[in-house]
């Protein structure tokens, strides 16, 4: 078996942070989001990550000490982008062999073992299923209607879903799927989104959904998600970092080295902090701070500060600010 991670999307719900940080290697204390995913996958057969030209570089240094083969499609913006289903039928066209697909920039506590054991035991393509428990939450999802553990359709954001059991980008496929996803994209399908080659092969062949019964799944599409998945996979750290007696570290936090914490300033809990930030009477929560960041007072709360920002005198909730921003109140 090989393993396929989707990782050349382009994030646009995210921006502007990920319009400079690919989102598989956004931050989650000191993983990365593609860390955890590998990790999840490694011991399936060779890793193959799928991105584009715009992050190569990036990949190429975070897989420096791992196992890994890149595949670069040739897009550098949003508007370039073959779309996933095109991009894994490319890859796919080297690989004759069975395959896991992953989404890369999807966070589980899911053991795949049993996964895969499933898919061993039906000899067909299998997907992954979730059971969100609300109707609302479904519609933002592709949404599976069930016979048994069969899929009789599998339908995209649907407004009136079937049922609470959505697709959570893991599948894997026999060899002829390599046959299949050709066809589907010479028929000028949809190819951004493989929930709709999934919908499609409900219709060609027999599709089958695994339902895990325990652990946690995050679609890592909002700042929302990327914090609530922060609160569940960072673990605790506290670096080379300089703390003043008067200040208050509330753990978990993800502290980088070089980092100065000053005044009256509390920090946690769920505050992942990047390298050389400085927080000087100010308070940060369920946040995420990248490198260089300098905060005055200043109290953050499930937001999202890129590089090299200066903020003063301000009180920031739900927000996402781009790198290199100066921000004050008068």
């Amino acid at each position: 078996m090989k393993v396929v991670i989707l990782a050349g999307g382009y994030a646009t719900r995210l921006w502007p942070i990920t319009k400079t940080k690919a989102k598989p290697l956004l931050p989650v204390g000191k993983k990365k989001i593609i860390d955890i995913v590998y990790e999840k996958v490694r011991d399936f057969g060779e890793v193959i990550v799928s991105t584009n030209r715009r992050f190569e570089r990036d990949f190429k240094e975070w897989s420096k000490d791992k196992d890994v083969e890149l595949f670069v499609e040739e897009t550098m913006r949003e508007e370039e982008k073959l779309g996933a289903v095109k991009a894994l039928s490319l890859v796919l066209k080297n690989i004759n062999d069975e395959v896991l697909v992953v989404a890369g920039d999807n966070l589980f506590s899911f053991d795949l073992s049993e996964f895969i054991n499933y898919y061993k035991e039906k000899k067909g393509p299998c997907t992954c299923l979730y059971d969100v428990g609300d109707f609302e939450l479904a519609k933002r999802y592709g949404v599976a209607e069930l016979r048994g553990d069969k899929i009789e359709k599998f339908i995209e954001k649907p407004p009136n879903p079937p049922s609470t059991m959505v697709g959570i980008g893991i599948y894997a496929f026999p060899e002829y799927i390599a046959d299949l996803i050709e066809k589907y994209v010479k028929s000028e399908n949809e190819v951004d989104n493989i929930g709709s080659f999934i919908s499609w092969i409900c219709k060609k062949d027999k599709l089958f959904g695994f339902t895990f019964s325990n652990g946690v799944w995050y679609d890592i599409g909002s700042p929302d998600s990327y914090i609530e998945a922060l609160k569940v996979f960072m673990e605790n750290y506290i670096g080379d970092v300089e703390i003043e007696k008067y200040s208050k570290i509330i753990e978990p936090v993800y502290i980088d080295d070089g980092v100065k914490i000053t005044g009256r300033s509390m920090v946690g809990p769920y505050a992942c902090i990047g390298k050389d930030c400085l927080i000087e009477s100010s308070d940060v929560c369920e946040s995420v701070l990248f490198n260089k960041v300098i905060l005055r007072n200043t109290a953050i709360w499930r937001s999202l500060i890129d590089d090299e920002c200066e903020i003063r005198r301000l009180n920031l909730s739900g927000s996402i600010i781009g790198s290199h921003a100066k921000i004050q109140r008068a």
